[in-house]
């Protein structure tokens, strides 16, 4: 396997591309499963997204596993993707912006938010066997979102927090310039938890505290709706 890294812009230079990833490439190339998302889609979130523009950063974990699901953004899905095998994450994300905002959205291809700079990054892994959630968790994808956050650190941030690796891989974000919202996962199994050091999905509000403090810091608001026409 062999990534084009040419539409990377900004990103391509983070150390991960020349030390880390060609042992990677090699190590996908020998796994005989099919892997989500294809391998022109798995840079699309920070090729859609260049460091100096992001101004939101929303964590996912690794792609879903699915055949024709994932495409390279974190909780996304393509438009013409069965709406009967939608009932996850991505169904808890929407109806807690219709609780916040009080906008319906029907747009599953999550790309206009990444073209307003919100980076929709999966923090443990930016690819998956089939079937298999998790399956390349441990093959050195981590690397890039330490550097990814060293990249962003430049300036005040908004980062949404979602479910326990995205807390771990957050835990050194500085709190004081950037607005953190640490909040369960909208798995279905983890949209109502709450921790010591973090609250629950479901009612975090997260779209509207977002556009208020980016507001706050002179930045415009997202539109967390279907893209205008």
């Amino acid at each position: 396997m062999r990534f084009d890294l040419s539409r990377l812009g900004a990103w391509g230079e983070l150390p991960f591309f020349a030390d880390t990833l060609p042992g990677m490439e090699m190590a996908l190339a020998e796994d005989p499963r099919d892997i989500f998302p294809p391998t022109a889609q798995v840079f699309t979130a920070l090729e859609r997204s260049q460091p100096q523009d992001v101004r939101v950063v929303i964590f996912g974990q690794d792609p879903y596993p699915q055949a024709g699901k994932a495409h390279g953004f974190a909780f996304s899905i393509l438009n013409d993707f069965p709406p009967r095998r939608h009932r996850d994450s991505l169904d808890n994300i929407f109806q807690e912006l219709e609780d916040d905002l009080g906008v319906k959205r029907h747009h599953t291809n999550l790309q206009d938010w990444a073209d307003q700079g919100v980076l929709l990054f999966n923090c443990l892994a930016l690819s998956v066997p089939q079937n298999k959630a998790g399956g390349h968790r441990s093959i050195g994808w981590k690397a890039l979102t330490v550097q990814i956050l060293d990249r962003l650190s430049d300036q005040p941030r908004a980062y949404l927090l979602w479910g326990g690796d995205a807390h771990k891989a957050g835990r050194d974000i500085p709190t004081e310039h950037n607005f953190v919202l640490k909040s369960s996962h909208p798995s279905p199994m983890g949209v109502h938890k709450t921790g010591a050091d973090y609250i629950a999905f479901r009612g975090a509000r997260p779209f509207s505290r977002t556009n208020a403090w980016l507001q706050a810091n002179a930045m415009q608001p997202i539109n967390w709706g279907d893209p205008e026409t």
